[in-house]
């Protein structure tokens, strides 16, 4: 079972610099779902911060805070703080604030827990978009 698992996660690195924002979107899904995302964190930042499409953006977004944990906010924050592009900011900033999963009570103190952590992060942009969210829902 684990060659299938190597070559699927082959074929989503490869999907990754695809012309087809269809073939980019399904490989940030793809590779959202690594257990150990350090792995491929530089490939899931570039599709966050897809220039030609923010179905893309979208799509990985969704897929790292599908996750509930740490690394995959951290990753979505991480690309929010460096997006150039207004529409690629928004589309994080929209992911970021209309996820589900934080409307519930439960769910929005795992997002200020999580936020939390973040505010000591080594990255100082990171640290700061944290603490922005932070103040946005207080």
């Amino acid at each position: 079972m684990q060659p299938f698992q190597d070559q699927e996660l082959g074929s989503a690195i490869t999907a990754a610099s695809s012309p087809s924002w269809s073939a980019r979107a399904a490989a940030g899904r793809r590779l959202a779902a690594e257990p150990q995302i350090e792995g491929v964190a530089d490939l899931l930042h570039r599709l966050l911060l897809d220039a030609c499409d923010t179905g893309v953006t979208s799509d990985t977004a969704i897929a790292l805070l599908a996750r509930g944990d740490l690394p995959g906010l951290r990753a979505v924050l991480a690309a929010r703080a460096q997006a150039a592009d207004g529409g690629t900011a928004d589309q994080l900033s929209a992911e970021l604030d209309c996820d589900p999963r934080w409307m519930t009570g439960e769910g929005a103190d795992q997002l200020i827990r999580q936020l939390q952590a973040l505010t000591s992060d080594a990255d100082p942009q990171v640290r700061d978009e944290a603490r922005r969210r932070l103040s946005l829902l207080r």
